[in-house]
């Protein structure tokens, strides 16, 4: 069951500090900004109407303090509000802003101008693309049959944090990133996360956090998950298995993970045309990585084409629980999103 936890408490120093960082005109509209979702220097310049000096500098004392977090995707840079104790303390703050107010709405109103501008670069991207997309996609079965799949497997209790690892256009992060406190989808292509990020602004989905990195290496702050997902992406990797053993590294204990690739099949286009280095993985093959991982498989599910849908490669689905036990509770001084050392039984 999900739980609401009082706001951290923060040590005199680092309240006052995170009080002086936002007691300024320019840096409370950044952070008012930011609750609205991740936004880059060029994009807060093109919305506050202020040189690039400028705006770093607030953005960099804003970091400092604790409120916002930066993260590099290529050679961009984005910045997003914080998820410490700091952070935490403003969001009442935050909220209580006036959405009418002329200068808020203001900013608001060239924020949609900043989204659409994405929306249209996303789409661009995508249409380069459209034609290989829509063959691989028109060769398995129904994407809206494995989607139902998915929602019956995971079924209707609620997830308070999602990590989509190799989150592509941000479909998985759509469907179950809404119910969660916490969602984050990681990519290693920048292009990919643009389109993503656009269809989430779409969506309506502010608080999701789109980062740039690698399956192999999962950033060490992604942890405490409650669901992991892998929706696609082994068959891309030369060691699926590596992939698994990071992913399980970001659950929590009782946390479940969630695998869903190609059926076995010998369509060798798809590793020639389409950088497949796997054509589909078997039962008795990811149960393995699971087990090899610490986790306990359960669900193993293949859906094959029906008659009629004119597909031919079968899509499975694969559920497996991390089976520690939490033993201790975070103190009260202590963000729900860090990962302090635990013991577990």
């Amino acid at each position: 069951m999900s739980t609401t936890l009082p706001p951290p408490s923060l040590p005199f120093g680092a309240m006052v500090a995170a009080l002086e960082a936002a007691g300024e005109p320019t840096r409370l509209r950044i952070l008012a900004l930011l609750r609205q979702g991740e936004l880059t220097v060029t994009e807060v310049m093109a919305i506050l109407a202020q040189s690039q000096p400028r705006v770093s500098r607030h953005l960099k004392l804003l970091v400092e303090a604790g409120l916002v977090d930066r993260h590099r995707e290529g050679a961009w840079a984005f910045f997003r509000l914080a998820e410490g104790a700091a952070a935490a303390q403003f969001s009442g703050i935050l909220a209580a802003l006036d959405a009418q107010d002329p200068v808020i709405a203001g900013d608001h109103r060239r924020l949609e101008a900043v989204r659409a501008e994405r929306k249209s670069h996303a789409a661009a991207y995508f249409a380069r693309h459209a034609a290989d997309w829509n063959r691989i996609r028109s060769l398995h079965v129904a994407e809206a049959r494995v989607e139902a799949a998915i929602r019956a497997a995971l079924g209707d209790g609620p997830l308070d944090a999602v990590l989509d690892l190799g989150t592509g256009t941000g479909r998985m992060l759509a469907l179950f990133g809404a119910g969660a406190a916490r969602a984050v989808g990681l990519d290693v292509s920048p292009a990919m996360l643009g389109v993503a990020r656009a269809n989430l602004d779409e969506a309506g989905l502010r608080h999701v956090q789109l980062r740039q990195g690698d399956a192999y290496a999962v950033p060490a702050d992604l942890a405490r998950f409650d669901l992991v997902i892998l929706h696609q992406v082994l068959h891309y990797l030369d060691d699926p298995a590596c992939a698994i053993r990071e992913a399980a590294r970001a659950l929590k204990p009782g946390g479940r993970m969630l695998v869903v690739d190609f059926a076995p099949h010998a369509d060798e286009r798809l590793r020639l045309e389409h950088a497949h280095r796997r054509l589909g993985f078997s039962n008795a093959e990811i149960s393995g990585f699971l087990k090899e991982a610490g986790l306990e498989p359960g669900l193993a599910q293949t859906l094959s084409p029906e008659k009629g849908e004119g597909a031919v490669l079968a899509v499975s689905l694969w559920l497996a629980r991390d089976t520690r036990v939490e033993t201790d509770f975070y103190p009260a001084s202590t963000s729900p999103f860090s990962s302090p050392a635990r013991e577990v039984a």
